[in-house]
């Protein structure tokens, strides 16, 4: 059931940073609290460079998200993890390229589902969007409700951005990945990027997020992130840098890796 305003209302906690928010905070928005800027300098201090991440993965999706929509032909987007509305979300881009593209949102902060429900009420465009309110631990869950709106029997982007270090466990990571790519029809892509342990300035950095009392973001190695594209079919460059994948100037230098790879 989905639930009221007055109940996630009820939900909010200004006084624990929550990664939705501080993530906001690094991108420059306004939506966060003490605690979230709190967390969010105590990472910046030792990984200045995580302010870009944020950045430019806004930047990795919206490039992405055109590709998919014009030279893919994708009409369907699942964004797992969503995290808080910021400018060109995921159905913004796709519907420049196709008006009628659909795009299900997903994602359980209570604050991201108060600002989701205000932009989809400014979105009444051709293509349905909307927002499922559930934790990337419920694939069943996520893909009954996205039912309502995709058509899981055609091509569908299913999108995991920057959210998967958040469970310790890389066979689970793979179990939900795989339990929601399973569901689609051939054709379907599979869009992940993800912090990696490349530096030891991020490895500080994500230390520094626990100690603040942020939920631990676990970082793991290119090669990790590599594997949970077993079976499908990179597009190229591959996996490489966010910054790297067909970039639209000189791609700097982050400690995050991601790639685009398609159903066959």
């Amino acid at each position: 059931m989905t639930p009221t305003d007055d109940e996630i209302s009820a939900q909010l906690r200004p006084d624990v940073p929550h990664a939705a928010r501080i993530w906001n905070y690094w991108m420059g928005g306004k939506d966060n609290f003490v605690a979230d800027r709190a967390a969010g300098d105590a990472v910046a201090q030792v990984y200045p460079e995580i302010v870009l991440m944020a950045q430019h993965s806004r930047r990795f999706l919206i490039r992405v998200v055109r590709y998919l929509a014009a030279e893919a032909g994708i009409r369907q987007f699942l964004d797992i993890g969503t995290g808080l509305p910021t400018m060109q979300n995921t159905h913004e881009v796709a519907q420049v390229v196709a008006p009628e593209a659909q795009t299900v949102y997903v994602d359980n902060d209570p604050l991201v589902l108060v600002h989701a429900r205000a932009l989809m009420a400014q979105a009444p465009g051709k293509g349905r969007t909307t927002h499922v309110a559930a934790d990337y631990h419920q694939p069943e869950l996520i893909l009954a409700e996205a039912a309502e709106v995709l058509d899981f029997s055609r091509p569908v982007a299913v999108m995991f951005m920057g959210v998967m270090g958040y469970e310790p466990d890389l066979t689970v990571v793979s179990s939900i990945v795989h339990r929601v790519l399973d569901a689609t029809a051939p054709g379907s892509h599979l869009v992940l990027w993800d912090g990696t342990n490349t530096t030891p300035a991020v490895v500080e950095g994500a230390a520094r997020l626990a100690q603040s009392g942020g939920v631990p973001y676990i970082l793991r190695s290119p090669e990790q992130i590599g594997s949970l594209f077993d079976g499908l079919e990179l597009v190229e460059p591959g996996l490489v840098q966010i910054t790297a994948w067909r970039p639209d100037g000189e791609p700097p230098w982050l400690d995050a890796y991601g790639a685009v790879a398609r159903k066959p």
